[in-house]
């Protein structure tokens, strides 16, 4: 790997949405995946939400059967890195998650994210249920509504298959290695950029 809020921003573009009924991940929990580039920073980003029980980095939307980070870096599986999120319905929403989602991300960026470059790196939001691959079309459409940016989005919305969990060194990279990660994320320009698409985060 490279050395190394709930923003309010998204909110009228998204407010009109039909929520969504969660997928469950396991009893009080729903669960949402989405690819944002380097899975390090989608993991901080959800794991700031409230309601977010758990962030796990891993490798989605590929074709080989449990790949190492080695084989993912190297583009030759066809994965993404992903992050796995299990929320408390009852205080985060799906929609609310999207939000979040589509504030972290760079959407008209082609297999790519800020530094990183590759189809690993690719932004998509892998649903689990047909509300949720509705509410995800419709936060998508209000953004092109919006006019905000000036190309088409690149972002895929695709059904989830298999998610393998990352390597044990790769979960909560941001807290274990806070110098080394806020090194590599300034030097990959993503605050810069998003700041650039988005605005200054709220708060």
């Amino acid at each position: 790997m490279r050395p190394g809020r709930l923003a309010a921003g998204l909110l009228p573009l998204v407010g009109l949405m039909a929520a969504a009924t969660p997928a469950t991940a396991q009893t009080g929990t729903a669960k949402a995946t989405f690819a944002g580039g380097c899975f390090w920073c989608v993991e901080e980003a959800f794991e700031k939400v409230d309601g977010v029980v758990s962030a796990v980095s891993g490798y989605l939307g590929g074709r080989t059967p449990s790949p190492t980070y080695e084989q993912v870096s190297n583009g030759g599986t066809g994965h993404a890195e992903a992050v796995e999120i299990a929320y408390d319905p009852a205080k985060v929403t799906y929609d609310q998650l999207l939000q979040v989602f589509w504030r972290n991300v760079d959407p008209v960026a082609v297999d790519r994210q800020f530094c990183d470059q590759g189809s690993q790196y690719r932004s998509a939001i892998f649903y689990h249920d047909e509300a949720q691959r509705r509410a995800a079309e419709a936060s998508k459409r209000a953004i092109e509504d919006s006019k905000r940016l000036d190309q088409p989005i690149a972002t895929e919305i695709v059904a989830a298959g298999p998610f393998y969990p990352a390597e044990e060194y790769h979960q909560g990279y941001y807290k274990k290695n806070p110098v080394r990660y806020k090194f590599y994320k300034w030097n990959c320009g993503r605050a810069q950029r998003l700041e650039e698409i988005w605005g200054k985060p709220a708060g």
